[in-house]
């Protein structure tokens, strides 16, 4: 797998926070957003890639195995969903090409208790041939285990509703994922994990939703929270700005000499909420003014002419 540097896409140091991460995602979100560039697909596939490096480095989970494993830490993943029995062979936390196997012991030194179930078991079952002979003698029936399966939507797709398609052995399994689901939210299919023993019943799967972070938008629950940039002359005298919602675009009227911060809440244009997709959260809109830039020398006037004015007096 090619070793893709999180920390340089971002532009920021390996010690970075997760404010200093968080604010360099947003900064080159905005720039690389597809709506900002229409029909550039070098912007596009920029977009994905900073898209990918926040998903990791924003869960400390997933930047631990990233800062250790390097390339591999998807590898990994896989590997403990899998159970975590056998030996793992890893090559390093910098993406080089020496190569060592690691034992589920080392590894739980790394990352804590793997748990049980096996790896062959897994991809045996799940996925199809290929990884060996997983059956056990067994003198009684037991149930299989259940799998668990992160599927990635957009925040879009949260609110709207999705279907994924799972590839189990020879067949394809439908994922109906609702309007309102959130990052954790999990989906259950009876009897779809991995078989019984003896006559034991079926595991379930469970699809576990992971909402992919977006460039405009932050959730806080059922409500979404914004910034709206707003010219220093609109701030000033009041006028109207476009806001984007997931629904549509609306107008939002800005009253004169709105300070900086002001958040304005537009009720019912948050996320529905799940199980009830008639009810919506609320939108809540912070004010950004934008200063002019690269003033003439006749603007540049009537400023001073308006900081005289505006000059205290004694």
């Amino acid at each position: 797998m090619e070793y893709r540097d999180y920390y340089k896409i971002l532009g920021v140091e390996k010690g970075a926070t997760e404010k200093d991460i968080k604010q360099a995602y947003r900064k080159l979100a905005r720039k690389y957003h597809p709506d900002v560039n229409p029909n550039n697909k070098t912007a596009q596939e920029k977009f994905k890639e900073i898209n990918e490096a926040y998903q990791v480095l924003s869960d400390a989970d997933k930047r631990k195995k990233y800062d250790t494993l390097g390339s591999q830490w998807q590898q990994y993943e896989q590997y403990q969903r899998a159970g975590g029995q056998g030996p793992f062979q890893w090559g390093g936390g910098g993406g080089g090409a020496q190569y060592r196997t690691v034992t589920p012991e080392e590894l739980g030194e790394l990352f804590g208790n793997l748990g049980g179930g096996g790896f062959s078991d897994f991809f045996q079952t799940f996925f199809g041939g290929g990884f060996g002979d997983a059956t056990r003698a067994q003198t009684r029936s037991r149930r299989g285990q259940d799998i668990e399966q992160p599927i990635e939507i957009s925040l879009e797709e949260a609110y709207r509703g999705a279907t994924r398609l799972l590839q189990k052995e020879n067949r394809r399994l439908e994922i109906q994922i609702p309007p309102g689901v959130k990052t954790g939210s999990k989906i259950r299919y009876a009897g779809e994990g991995l078989p019984g023993l003896n006559g034991g019943a079926a595991g379930d799967l469970f699809a576990r939703v992971q909402i992919a972070p977006h460039a405009i938008f932050e959730r806080d629950g059922d409500d979404l929270r914004c910034e709206i940039p707003v010219q220093l002359y609109t701030a000033l005298l009041g006028g109207e700005v476009t806001i984007p919602t997931l629904k549509s675009q609306l107008a939002l009227k800005i009253p004169a000499e709105t300070q900086a911060g002001k958040t304005f809440r537009l009720v019912g244009q948050g996320m529905p909420r799940l199980n009830q997709p008639t009810e919506f959260g609320d939108l809540y809109a912070q004010v950004r003014v934008v200063l002019p830039e690269r003033l003439s020398p006749a603007e540049r006037a009537l400023f001073e002419q308006l900081a005289q004015l505006r000059k205290p007096t004694n």
